[in-house]
């Protein structure tokens, strides 16, 4: 005798984040709502970002001098203006903006248990804009599981 498998279900969304310019956006409330909406109890999410000059990443969420140490070392790593880069098509910051995101990644997925993103307790999910200038920014939240 066979056990039933649970049904395997798809749910996919795209949010639009409007960005300040260079800065960490905290989406963790966005990635939370479409994991809700999916109906999907465990599983998992993958997020991804339609970009080439923003990135994701899980970070701490409880203090905001995290995020201006990391944005700090960024900028040491990776400096505005650069002679060692060519590409410089809308500015200083287009190619060390691209390095960054290469860096840190346009993907990532997290485990949904109990109906909700399965994060520690000081991890949120920030979307990572490293132009200047505010942006729109493309989302794509795919969750799956049962």
């Amino acid at each position: 005798m066979s056990r039933a498998q649970p049904v395997q279900h798809v749910a996919q969304s795209t949010v639009t984040v409007h960005t300040r310019g260079r800065s960490l956006t905290d989406v963790t409330d966005r990635v939370a709502d479409a994991v809700v909406a999916s109906g999907v109890e465990t599983g998992i999410a993958h997020l991804f970002l339609e970009h080439t000059s923003a990135s994701l990443l899980i970070g701490e969420n409880a203090d905001p001098t995290v995020l201006g140490d990391l944005e700090r070392f960024f900028a040491r790593l990776v400096p505005d203006g650069d002679p060692l880069f060519r590409h410089r098509d809308e500015g200083p910051d287009d190619m060390p903006a691209h390095v960054r995101s290469v860096l840190t990644g346009v993907s990532i997925s997290v485990p949904v248990h109990r109906g909700r993103p399965l994060l520690g307790t000081w991890q949120g999910v920030f979307l990572y804009e490293h132009r200047h200038e505010a942006h729109q920014r493309k989302l794509v939240i795919t969750v799956s599981g049962h």
